[in-house]
């Protein structure tokens, strides 16, 4: 018998621990095969809660609750607009006006692929409905918008993420439902700065509240200028 070494065991513990910390079997399966490409791995939905432990911080919604009925007629979204409080990282303070909270999962890495998972929970008393994609935007220490691109759904970055679709999600007090977030970090341009930006904003559409968070690690898009989003889905445990 071949010994092994307890550094290889290590971290090869290591590695399936944070695999199975993302929460959702699609996001943890592309990141052990983009490490192991000779592994065989069966897809899996990357919807994910539950199991998923918060790997960032969040900032209140939007002043006020604004949704899109309310903004100036012809204002750009996410311009006008803007949280002013820091983030806190207490998911157990009050509920935002809007009735939902949103916290960042652990950013998931392998071989220049990222992947995180975003869950929404109703801590309204009334129910709460979301249909499509969730509104992203990638912003700098200022908290200022960053010139990238946000894809409707996660192929174009990586197809062992699947999206779901839009489809109707109605949340009851309590319950979840999550959006996955893929990028790759890569550099294809020496004269062009790469992005590593450490906050986001993200509303359930566009048009509506918006909240900031902070991802552990930030989002380190290099200089690739893309992010992917899935659809809304309904978390397992919901």
């Amino acid at each position: 018998m071949i010994p092994t070494s307890r550094r290889t065991t290590s971290r090869a513990s290591l590695a399936a621990a944070l695999i199975l910390a993302v929460g959702g079997c699609g996001l943890g399966a592309e990141i052990d095969r983009e490490a192991n490409p000779d592994r065989d791995l069966p897809s899996a939905s990357a919807s994910s809660a539950g199991t998923e432990r918060p790997g960032g911080v969040h900032a209140d919604e939007l002043p006020g609750g604004v949704h899109a009925d309310e903004l100036p007629e012809g204002a750009p979204y996410g311009q006008d607009v803007r949280p002013t409080e820091a983030p806190s990282a207490d998911p157990t303070e009050a509920c935002p006006s809007s009735g939902v909270r949103m916290l960042p999962g652990l950013v998931e890495a392998a071989m220049g692929l990222r992947a995180m998972t975003v869950t929404l929970t109703n801590c309204g008393t009334k129910p709460y409905t979301v249909n499509g994609y969730p509104a992203v935007q990638v912003l700098d220490e200022d908290r200022e918008t960053v010139d990238v691109r946000v894809l409707r759904g996660t192929r174009e970055i990586t197809t062992g993420v699947p999206d779901p679709g839009p489809h109707e999600v109605t949340l009851k007090p309590g319950e979840s439902a999550t959006t996955s977030l893929v990028w790759r970090n890569t550099v294809t341009e020496a004269d062009v700065p790469a992005v590593n930006a450490p906050y986001l904003r993200v509303a359930t559409a566009k048009g509506r509240p918006a909240q900031v968070l902070a991802p552990d690690g930030g989002i380190d898009l290099g200089t690739t200028g893309r992010l992917g989003a899935g659809a809304w889905t309904k978390a397992q445990d919901s």
